[in-house]
């Protein structure tokens, strides 16, 4: 088992940026995909983006180019930057290792990061 603990996220404007980040027990995103995924109360938690071998990356179609996912093996962290966000984003962001790029999440998750989007 990996323990994740992301963080970064917080209150910011309609139009503004956040930048998340997960920082893992030990060097999973260099064996595994990493990525990004939120939820709302009442809704399915769903993929924000992920990354994979060959820094291949699959974003969701409600980032817009919008976010940027990256990672640093040699830190073990994994990292979104969130640009222009709406109101829609509002959600808590989920960091998740030990997946396969195309198949299910991993079985590792983080706590979660609550953002939210409000003027």
């Amino acid at each position: 088992q990996v323990q994740l603990v992301d963080s970064g996220g917080g209150l910011v404007q309609p139009g503004g940026s956040l930048r998340l980040s997960c920082a893992a027990s030990r060097n999973i995103f260099a064996i595994a995909a990493g990525g990004w995924y939120r939820q709302v109360p009442g809704k399915q938690r769903e993929l924000v983006a992920r990354i994979g071998g060959r820094d291949m990356i699959t974003y969701a179609d409600f980032v817009k180019g919008r976010f940027t996912i990256s990672r640093d093996n040699a830190k073990n962290m994994l990292y979104l930057q969130m640009n222009s966000l709406t109101p829609e984003d509002t959600a808590v962001y989920y960091c998740n290792g030990g997946g396969v790029l195309g198949g299910p999440p991993g079985r590792d998750w983080g706590e979660g990061t609550q953002v939210t989007v409000s003027s």
